[in-house]
């Protein structure tokens, strides 16, 4: 089950921001293999300005398109995280022209008790899930 943080500047319009969220939905299912429903985005728009991102030395070049990804997951190899990076990258580029330049994805582990789904429980620790 994974959690998504997307935060983006303000600008696109909502088509251009549901085509983005499908678009991580779709890699969470084929590269992190969530089930069918199990979709938790969170899209957070931003004035300009208030996204920041250096590039840590590497030489990137970001443009106010720029996206930030983060996804809350438990389970999931180095393996499956690489792949989901490259993934993001490649399709996000070719369905909603994101340049790579502009992605930067976070993945991070949570446990078992780290969720609740709703009513006060940790359904994952209840056995509902």
């Amino acid at each position: 089950m994974p959690l998504v943080r997307i935060d983006l500047e303000t600008g696109r319009t909502d088509d251009e921001i549901r085509l983005l969220a499908d678009v991580v939905q779709e890699c969470m299912t084929d590269v992190f293999a969530a089930p069918d429903r199990d979709r938790y985005q969170v899209v957070t728009e931003h004035p300009p300005g208030r996204i920041i991102l250096e590039d840590t030395g590497l030489g990137l070049e970001r443009t106010s398109q720029q996206v930030v990804v983060q996804v809350f997951q438990q389970g999931r190899d180095t393996a499956q995280k690489q792949a989901l990076y490259a993934a993001l990258a490649e399709r996000l580029e070719a369905r909603c022209g994101l340049r790579p330049e502009d992605l930067v994805v976070s993945v991070a582990e949570v446990g078992r008790d780290d969720w609740s789904f709703g009513m006060g429980r940790a359904q994952f620790l209840t056995g509902e899930l």
